[in-house]
C-alpha cells in the first residue's frame, strides 16, 4: 500500500460513470488474471438479521493506564472541568463505540462501588489484587456515567459477584437507575446526580471460572448467585435491564461447553445473553494469527449448541444471545509493561500496552466481519479495551494521544456498516495454517440499508503470499455504483504505528476497482482489509 497522509472520501479510480474509470478498471481485470480468485454472491433477500450498534462496543477497565492518564487526567491541555481528556473523548467519537463495559474485567471481582461515589478528597484508597495496583477511586459511577454522557456512549456496567452478591448488586441498580425517595438513589442525588442514570445494560460478574478470578466459583455456585441476582433486579426495574450472565473464560478452558450448560440450566429464564471472551495473539507464525476469524467463527457456533441445547432441554421459547464483550489481539506473551509483584503496588502503571502491526488491523477488521456475520445471535460485542491497555487510542501523559492501527477498521466499519447483514455465497481459495489446517483466504460480509439502497462489501484477504481476486456478483441490487473503496495494507505487515508515527500508513484508496453490469472486480493484497462503498 502507498503510504497515504489523508484518507480521500471517494477516489476516482473506484467511481464508475467515466471512461477512464472504465479503462482502469478493464486494466486491473487483465493484470488479475493470475491472482486466484474468490468469488461472492449478494441478494438483499438473504439477510442475517441487522446491524446492531452494540456490536461496536468497547471497554474500559481499572487497569493500567486504561483510566488514570488514558480517559482521565486532570490538568492535562486538552481536559475538561471534570479532568476528562478532550483528546481521548473526540478520537472515541471518531472510532464509533456505541457501548461501554465498565469498570472490570477482573477488576470488578473485588470492587465496592461506594468507594467511587462522593466528594473526591473522602474516596478511600485500596489495594487492586486484580492487576497488583492501588486504586485511588478518583473515577467511579458517577464520574463515569458523565463520561459516556460526553462521548456519546451507553455504560455497560458489571456488578462484583466474586467477594460480594446479590445484596450489592441490588444497591448499585437503586443508586443508578430510581429517580429519588430510598435512601441510595438520594444519596446519588446528594452527590451531584440529580436525575437517574437509567442503566439498563449490565453484567453479572466478569470469567468467574477463571482460577485468577477474585471469588473463583463452580458453574453451579455461579450459575445459582446469577440467577438469584438476576430475579432480585429485576424486582426493581423488571424487563428494562439488559443482563448478561458469564460464560466461560475463553474456548481454551477445560470448563468452556460445561460451564456454559450449567450456567444457563440455573439463570436461562432470567437472564438475555451469555459472555464470550477470547483474545487471539500472533505467536509467531503469521499464517496461524491471520486464522483468527475463522477460529472466532467456530467459538461462536459452539457457544450457540450449547445455549440451543439447553433451550430445547427446558422447552423454551426464549432466545438467549451472546455478549462477545471481550474481544480483542493480545501479545499475551510480550514482555512489554509486565505486571507488578511482590511488595510494589504502583498507581496506574502501564500495564499490557501492546504496540499493534498492520496485521493485528487486518485481524481485527476480520474479528468485526465474523462478528457481524453472526448478527442473528451476537448481539453486543465489546473491543477491549479502549485506551492503552490492549487499546486502539494511545495516550502520553500530559502529551499527545494518537492511532494504533486497529483504530482504522474498527472505525471505518462502524461508520459504514449500516441496515441488515447479508448472507453471502462464497467460494475461496484456502491457505495452509500450521496450526488450524486450511483455511478460507477470503473473510467477507456486506450491509444492505433498504432505505436508501447502500452496499457495503468488507472483505479480507488472509494470505501472507498471494494477492487474491474478488469477483462479487451484485446484480440482485439496482443502480449502483462505487463511491469508496479504501484498503489498509503495507509491504510490511509487521509495521506498526507510534507516538511519533501513527500517520504513515493509513488506509488509501484501492486501485482497479471495477463496476459493470453489476458485477464487482478487485484485487486484494496480501494481508489486507478492504472496504467497497456502493450507492
Amino acid at each position: 500500500m502507498a503510504p497515504s497522509e489523508s484518507r480521500p472520501s471517494a477516489p476516482a479510480s473506484a467511481t464508475v460513470g467515466s471512461d477512464s474509470a472504465q479503462a482502469s478498471a478493464t486494466a486491473g481485470r487483465d493484470s488479475a488474471q493470475a491472482s486466484p480468485a474468490a468469488t461472492v454472491t449478494a441478494n438483499p433477500a438473504f439477510a442475517v438479521g441487522p446491524v446492531r450498534r452494540e456490536t461496536f462496543g468497547a471497554f474500559v477497565e481499572h487497569l493500567g493506564r486504561c483510566v488514570y492518564t488514558g480517559i482521565y487526567e486532570p490538568g492535562h491541555p486538552t481536559s475538561d472541568e471534570a479532568g476528562w481528556r478532550g483528546d481521548v473523548l473526540e478520537l472515541t467519537r471518531e472510532l464509533g463505540v456505541s457501548t461501554v463495559r465498565y469498570p472490570g474485567g477482573n477488576f470488578v471481582s473485588g470492587y465496592r462501588w461506594e468507594d467511587g461515589v462522593g466528594p473526591k478528597a473522602e474516596r478511600p484508597v485500596r489495594l487492586d489484587l486484580a492487576w497488583h495496583s492501588t486504586e485511588t477511586n478518583q473515577v467511579g459511577l458517577d464520574d463515569f456515567v458523565d463520561w459516556s454522557r460526553k462521548a456519546g456512549v451507553e455504560p455497560m456496567m458489571a456488578v462484583n459477584l466474586g467477594t460480594r452478591g446479590v445484596q450489592e448488586a441490588i444497591d448499585v441498580l437503586e443508586y443508578s437507575n430510581l429517580p429519588g425517595g430510598t435512601a441510595l438513589s438520594d444519596l446519588r442525588r446528594k452527590n451531584g446526580a440529580e436525575e437517574p442514570h437509567n442503566i439498563t445494560f449490565w453484567c453479572l460478574g466478569n470469567e468467574m471460572d477463571g482460577p485468577w478470578q477474585i471469588g473463583h466459583k463452580t458453574a453451579q455456585e455461579y450459575g445459582r448467585i446469577a440467577a438469584e441476582t438476576a430475579r432480585a433486579m429485576r424486582m426493581i426495574a423488571g424487563d428494562t435491564l439488559r443482563l448478561v450472565a458469564c460464560g466461560s473464560s475463553n474456548g481454551r478452558m477445560p470448563t468452556f461447553g460445561e460451564w456454559e450448560r450449567t450456567v444457563l440450566s440455573e439463570a436461562y429464564d432470567d437472564v438475555d445473553y451469555i459472555s464470550a471472551h477470547h483474545y487471539f495473539e500472533n505467536a509467531g507464525v503469521l499464517e496461524d494469527h491471520l486464522a483468527a476469524g475463522a477460529v472466532m467463527d467456530q467459538f461462536i457456533r459452539d457457544i450457540v449448541a450449547h445455549i440451543d441445547h439447553v433451550k430445547s432441554v427446558r422447552k423454551s421459547s426464549k432466545d438467549v444471545h451472546i455478549s462477545f464483550d471481550e474481544w480483542n489481539v493480545w501479545h499475551i506473551n510480550s514482555p512489554r509493561t509486565p505486571i507488578p509483584s511482590g511488595t510494589d503496588w504502583p498507581e496506574a502503571p502501564a500495564l499490557l500496552e501492546d504496540l499493534y502491526t498492520v496485521a493485528d488491523a487486518v485481524v481485527v477488521g476480520d474479528l468485526l466481519i465474523t462478528l457481524l456475520r453472526h448478527t442473528d445471535r451476537v448481539h453486543s460485542a465489546s473491543l477491549a479495551q479502549l485506551v492503552n491497555v490492549i487499546a486502539p487510542i494511545m495516550t502520553e501523559p500530559g502529551g499527545v494521544a494518537w492511532k494504533q492501527t486497529t483504530f482504522h477498521p474498527f472505525a471505518l466499519t462502524s461508520a459504514h456498516a449500516r441496515g441488515e447483514v447479508l448472507q453471502l455465497a462464497v467460494e475461496s481459495p484456502s491457505f495452509a495454517s500450521p496450526l488450524h489446517g486450511e483455511v478460507p483466504a477470503l473473510s467477507a460480509v456486506a450491509t444492505h440499508d433498504r432505505e436508501t439502497g447502500a452496499v457495503t462489501l468488507f472483505a479480507v484477504n488472509r494470505s501472507t503470499t498471494e494477492p487474491l481476486r474478488l469477483d462479487a456478483d451484485l446484480s440482485a441490487f439496482a443502480g449502483l455504483r462505487v463511491v469508496e473503496a479504501l484498503t489498509f495494507a503495507n509491504e510490511d505487515p509487521l509495521w506498526h504505528a507510534t507516538e511519533q508515527d501513527s500517520t504513515s500508513v493509513l488506509p488509501s484508496p484501492l486501485e482497479g476497482v471495477a463496476y459493470d453490469g453489476g458485477r464487482l472486480t478487485a484485487e486484494l493484497s496480501p494481508v489486507s482489509w478492504t472496504m467497497i462503498r456502493l450507492a
